[in-house]
């Protein structure tokens, strides 16, 4: 397996006199463990004391929403829900997913002029098998952009390749935006004129459609990275766990590589994100 690293909000309410005035609920030391606790063991996200903000900010909405009168209400509330979807509520509003199409574009460079040669080389007329993994792949920038450059890839050098890319995360909230592929002007900034012109249908309303074309390539599914199996069918060549390992502690970081690896082909690709790094003994 290769690494690829560098290379290569408060509630405010009106008042008097048209001034805000902004109600912040209190967050006890013990409630603040309790939460912490059970998104690490659930999530492996670690929130360190100075997340501490964050998770007030973060999750007083949903405390006011549903009518809690504290964190610790809600926490007990979270651990007795059966269903599992007050878990999944927590970490959609806990979890960062600041992302955009070709973000580090270096690793994409990297994809098409060393990667792509690499593992499509063979009769260009034989079919062959291509797996990409956009593991923490959130509102769909990173799996896009792995579609587009793929199928420009294949195209340009007429490769006749089974080719699929699977794009997991925790968060259905960001899954049903990935799904749905609608994205505002700003997001397009980095996406190049000829990739907007072919992928994507400009709509009315300052937004853009991603073409069924390349909808058609990438398959969406909610995954926990901290599952100990994933019941995989078959072997990637090419994993982007980019900008992910960030909130995880180092033993957590261990244990996903070693998953990692048992999911990657021999000699496969793993790409990570500029700021991260990978103990070199695992």
């Amino acid at each position: 397996m290769i690494f690829i690293g560098r290379l290569v909000n408060c509630i405010s309410q009106p008042s008097f006199n048209g001034i805000m005035v902004v109600n912040v609920m209190q967050l006890t030391d013990r409630e603040f463990q309790l939460i912490s606790e059970l998104v690490y063991k659930s999530f492996g996200i670690n929130l360190g004391e100075r997340k501490r903000n964050l998770v007030i900010a973060r999750l007083q909405k949903v405390l006011l929403a549903g009518g809690f009168k504290s964190f610790g209400e809600y926490y007990d509330h979270v651990v007795g829900d059966t269903s599992g979807r007050a878990l999944l509520t927590l970490v959609d509003h806990l979890s960062t997913n600041h992302t955009y199409f070709f973000r580090e574009k270096d690793h994409f460079d990297f994809l098409t002029s060393h990667v792509l040669p690499e593992i499509c080389k063979g009769p260009k007329n034989g079919r062959h098998k291509l797996r990409l993994w956009s593991a923490g792949c959130s509102s769909g920038e990173e799996p896009y952009t792995l579609a587009m450059v793929l199928m420009d890839y294949l195209s340009n050098n007429r490769l006749n390749v089974d080719a699929g890319i699977l794009a997991t995360d925790i968060s259905v909230s960001v899954l049903n935006t990935a799904i749905a592929g609608i994205y505002p002007n700003e997001k397009l900034a980095n996406v190049p004129i000829s990739y907007r012109q072919s992928y994507f249908s400009q709509l009315n309303n300052g937004y853009w459609a991603v073409k069924q074309v390349l909808k058609d390539m990438v398959l969406y599914r909610r995954l926990n990275l901290m599952s100990p199996e994933f019941h995989f069918k078959g072997l990637f060549q090419v994993v982007f766990c980019r900008n992910v390992m960030i909130y995880f502690d180092k033993v957590t970081q261990r244990e996903l590589i070693k998953r990692f690896h048992r999911y990657i082909e021999p000699g496969g690709y793993l790409f990570i994100g500029h700021s991260e790094t990978i103990e070199r003994e695992l």
